[in-house]
């Protein structure tokens, strides 16, 4: 990474060695880069996890929400102001377990956002509890005798949700993470983006490589992401054989194009001036 990089901070990173994140990191600042965006442009929203130090480390504009909220405040932004770039960072364990219900919504409506998921399967915050992505078995302080259930699958349950762009990447592939995320960001419409990004501290089963030995890429096959059946029974596809790349993608009207074409101003778009006298009379 270049030292002039006009998305990197100076801030310590606080991250393990050989986490994931760091990958994920590289790969934004590389997309934005190769989008010609500017840093005032783009609007990032974070849960609660170790992802939420990104907002540390990527020189844009960031807020740090509650716990698997991003998508919601996302929402409201993306509303609020149609031209900004907006990003929801999310963890596994913050979007797919306190934030489950607002990942469904947020494909459903199909507003144009991208949700970064970092997927290490795992809460390692707080030091390593079951996830909602923990492979059935997997034994962590929460479960002392094995996760009793089935994993959730964030790729299957977008898709089935209505999200009209869902790909999965892989941390430890930061062109095929960077190119993902550029057409996630391009696409015109809700875009998920799962990345299986490895917990080097943790995480003793979903290494990296646990993942090298069994990720293929989709578009090496012949795949086309334009059949949602297809695209649901390729999610499914767990274990010996993990696909990457696009399973699905679609175009169609957008949230914001159609809740905002009869609004004559956005909020970005109003003065900020406030008169408190006819606030009042309205509710006198």
């Amino acid at each position: 990474m270049e030292p002039n990089n006009q998305f990197k901070t100076n801030q310590e990173i606080v991250w393990c060695k050989g986490c994931g994140n760091f990958g994920i990191l590289v790969a934004l600042q590389n997309a934005f880069k190769e989008l010609k965006l500017n840093p005032d442009q783009i609007l990032a929203f974070y849960g609660i996890g170790c992802h939420g130090h990104m907002a540390n480390y990527l020189k844009i504009n960031n807020f740090e929400g509650l716990h698997g909220r991003a998508l919601p405040l996302a929402t409201g932004a993306k509303l609020a102001n149609k031209n900004l770039t907006v990003l929801a960072v999310a963890g596994d364990g913050d979007q797919l377990g306190e934030g489950g219900n607002h990942l469904i919504h947020a494909a459903k409506h199909n507003i144009d956002i991208t949700c970064v998921l970092h997927n290490n399967q795992i809460y390692s915050l707080t030091v390593g509890q079951a996830s909602p992505t923990s492979e059935k078995g997997f034994k962590t302080k929460s479960t002392p005798d094995g996760v009793f259930d089935q994993p959730i699958n964030p790729v299957a349950i977008s898709i089935a949700a209505g999200a009209s762009f869902v790909a999965r990447s892989f941390a430890g592939d930061v062109p095929h993470l960077t190119q993902t995320l550029i057409k996630a960001i391009q696409h015109p419409g809700f875009a998920l983006v799962d990345i299986l990004q490895p917990c080097v501290t943790l995480n003793y089963l979903n290494s990296f490589t646990w993942f090298k030995e069994r990720i293929y890429k989709l578009e090496e096959t012949g795949y086309q992401p334009d059949n949602k059946v297809k695209a649901f029974e390729k999610a499914q596809e767990w274990g010996e054989k993990i696909p990457l790349g696009i399973f699905y993608r679609e175009e169609r009207l957008t949230l914001e194009d159609a809740l905002l074409p009869q609004i004559k101003k956005s909020l970005a778009e109003m003065s900020l001036e406030t008169k408190i006298n006819g606030l009042l009379s309205e509710f006198s």
